[in-house]
């Protein structure tokens, strides 16, 4: 008997399991962590907010309203800001993830679902300028980073995803116009995707390349960028890793793997990042927004309501419209805009600085950079609150998938 249709059989086994077959949101929190840990060690960060935010400053520009946000008329281009390359290639990395998987489907929602979206992505921009960061630059790269900014962030996301579930469940207890779900037009082929998804790996393997080679020292600094992008992208669609899930599901159905999934990627990154700040290999500050603690926690729970409208936080609407999500796609748009327009507003008022992430910015009206080593008057008591509150709050999580205690539904 021929050995050919057991190694087609094989092969194919082991394409199902890697691409195919969920992973662990555990493994994927491991994974971030590690894409995370090469980025920092070369320096970098990760972030969302500030490639969307100029997105928003270009759309605004092109509708007349940047001189009165004193947006700067020349932008940086989309592919060589930091932040924006990072969020394109992630949007690249979770296409490609959608494609190998044969899960990519252009996704229609009710139109009232639209229309959260856009609420939801306008509160997640305001919330993400008041906090100097969404999700991640808002709350946990500062806690990856030993800034209390972050965990008081995460109070705020906790308090408005509590308040934006009531307000969501009054919805739709209350409003019946635009609830009747689209017919799915979804009627393409998939069998040729993983092949769309090996060409767009060619093209990231060649792009990357072809910077790291550049004369240009910015674009060949640049190339780390694409493949951490890339990489973060592909790992959070395959493990469906959502930072709005892990504030929000606690307290719809209890659940907690997703809260737990956060609360190891951060157990892990707490520790090894310490040992770079305290070898110098990257300023701390750097991803450290002065918004502590006022900034933080109102913009944490502004932000909290607006990702249970939209769906999404930042990272989680991205990867989820990658994969053909038409409300996710209105969310982002809406979130840099609003971004954009409300980041232009607080500028001109003088609450906040132009430019949160810059080196040596330390207040605003909405607070200070805070950095516990220093507060603290060291690592010791530092790690110490860290890792307790991880501690706090996957008891609080167990004891929440147990009892039931904390939802609302």
């Amino acid at each position: 008997m021929s050995e050919g249709p057991a190694w087609r059989s094989g092969f194919k086994a082991d394409y199902e399991r890697i691409f195919v077959e969920p992973w662990s949101p555990y493994l994927g929190a491991i994974l971030l962590v590690m894409v995370i840990f090469g980025l920092m060690t070369s320096g970098l960060f990760w972030g969302v907010f500030g490639g969307l935010k100029l997105w928003g400053d270009w759309v605004n520009n092109a509708i007349g309203l940047g001189e009165m946000l004193k947006i700067r008329t020349e932008l940086d281009s989309p592919l060589m800001h930091r932040m924006s390359l990072m969020d394109i290639t992630l949007l690249m990395g979770a296409f490609t993830a959608a494609l190998m998987s044969r899960q990519f489907r252009i996704s229609r929602a009710p139109k009232l679902e639209y229309l959260w979206g856009a609420l939801g992505g306008i509160l997640m921009g305001i919330g993400a300028s008041l906090a100097g960061g969404c999700t991640t630059g808002g709350f946990f790269t500062p806690a990856l980073h030993s800034s209390p900014a972050g965990w008081t962030m995460a109070l705020g996301l906790t308090a408005g995803a509590v308040a934006g579930l009531k307000l969501l469940l009054w919805t739709l207890d209350n409003i019946s116009w635009g609830m009747q779900v689209p017919a799915s037009g979804d009627s393409a082929p998939r069998g040729r995707y993983p092949l769309f998804g090996v060409l767009i790996v060619a093209v990231i393997v060649t792009w990357t390349l072809i910077w790291a080679y550049a004369a240009d020292t910015k674009v060949a600094s640049r190339a780390i960028i694409v493949v951490a992008g890339f990489a973060m992208g592909f790992i959070l669609h395959r493990s469906r890793l959502c930072f709005a899930r892990g504030f929000r599901e606690p307290f719809m159905t209890a659940e907690g793997d997703m809260t737990k999934a956060l609360i190891l990627a951060l157990a892990i990154g707490i520790p090894l990042a310490s040992l770079l700040f305290q070898k110098k290999v990257i300023d701390p500050y750097i991803a450290i927004p002065p918004t502590f603690w006022l900034g933080s926690l109102l913009g944490g729970v502004i932000f909290g309501m607006g990702m249970v409208f939209a769906g999404g936080c930042a990272s989680g609407s991205m990867w989820r419209a990658a994969e053909g999500n038409l409300k996710l796609w209105v969310a982002l748009f809406f979130f840099a805009w609003g971004g954009s327009t409300f980041s232009g507003l607080m500028h001109r008022w003088n609450i906040t600085a132009p430019d949160v992430n810059l080196d040596g910015l330390e207040f605003t009206k909405v607070g200070i950079q805070a950095y516990l080593p220093d507060m603290l008057g060291g690592w010791g008591w530092a790690l110490l609150v860290g890792l307790g509150l991880l501690l706090l709050w996957y008891i609080l999580i167990r004891y929440n998938e147990s009892t039931e205690k904390f939802t609302i539904l």
